[in-house]
């Protein structure tokens, strides 16, 4: 059992500061306040295979969580796929289109899939996210602003 969540939003920045800020995953606490730390193995640009490690808390629980990078196509595409063991992981990504005057428009999407008795707390979980997708993308929009 899976689901899809996404959220959309323009950027006043141009493409390939999109892409640099959000290929970078250890800035996601700045937009995302359940991650409370993230490292980066390895070194370096992100490319397939850079592993993100992270705590996160959900629903009042801290749980690790890893991403591999799956696929970059700088500066327009970016996949991952998690690798933990959880009752709930994502697969998704960022696509990015350059617009006019030097804006982007940002899609994040990520398809949450129940494990065990995450297929039960699935659907709530999907909900919340997708209740929480438009104030997702304003933070996403607000954080690569000010970087």
């Amino acid at each position: 059992m899976s689901g899809l969540f996404e959220a959309e939003v323009e950027v006043d920045r141009p493409v390939e500061e999109v892409f640099a800020y959000l290929a970078d995953g250890r800035n996601d606490p700045e937009f995302s306040p359940r991650v409370l730390a993230i490292t980066k193995t390895p070194d370096g640009p992100t490319a397939v295979g850079t592993v993100f490690r992270s705590t996160v808390k959900d629903a009042g629980l801290k749980t690790s969580r890893e991403f591999r990078i799956t696929g970059v196509e700088a500066p327009r595409t970016l996949r991952w796929s998690e690798q933990s063991k959880n009752l709930i992981t994502a697969e998704g990504g960022y696509d990015l289109e350059p617009l006019p005057d030097g804006r982007t428009r940002v899609r994040i999407f990520n398809v949450l899939e129940g494990h065990g008795l995450g297929k039960v707390l699935l659907g709530p979980a999907l909900r919340a996210a997708r209740k929480d997708a438009p104030d997702f993308g304003r933070r996403i929009k607000a954080a690569v602003e000010r970087s």
